[in-house]
């Protein structure tokens, strides 16, 4: 007699969902526990780029960060942004319960279109938004053409 048997593609996978779930709880219990209270992560801003007329446009959220702490850099048309945010200092590591927010230096590179006129680069910073405003080169905008109309 011959049985059906309904094949279940990922039932393999049910029994390593508990090793799985132990490692990631215990590593929680741990930093709740006070086996380190305060841990830093790599982290990366995110950013928005953005392109008008006249210029391309990244957006940066870094909150948290101290202008003073941001480095920006244009060379062979790549554009680095380095900064680092710094765990406040005013509180006691003792006194942390829970840390959800990451720490550090961080770096992002952007290779820049030979459209942008590099020499030209601006950064402005307000409500932990960095605002980094790279100018188009005259030539790269666009130009509005009139059309003659003749008039015989």
């Amino acid at each position: 007699m011959t049985h059906i048997v309904r094949w279940k593609p990922f039932g393999s996978f049910a029994g390593l969902t508990g090793p799985f779930d132990r490692f990631f709880d215990d590593a929680f219990t741990r930093l709740q526990n006070g086996e380190g209270t305060v841990f830093t992560s790599a982290w990366s801003p995110a950013i928005d780029t953005l392109e008008t007329d006249d210029a391309l446009l990244l957006r940066a959220d870094i909150p948290g960060v101290d202008p003073k702490d941001v480095d920006i850099e244009v060379h062979d048309n790549v554009l680095t942004l380095k900064g680092e945010r710094k765990v406040e200092s005013d509180v006691k590591e003792d006194n942390f319960h829970r840390v959800e927010r990451s720490y550090g230096s961080f770096s992002r590179s952007f290779t820049l279109p030979r459209s942008v006129d590099a020499e030209k680069v601006e950064a402005g910073y307000d409500k932990g938004v960095l605002e980094i405003r790279l100018p188009k080169r005259p030539e790269a905008r666009p130009r509005q053409i009139k059309v003659a109309v003749n008039q015989n």
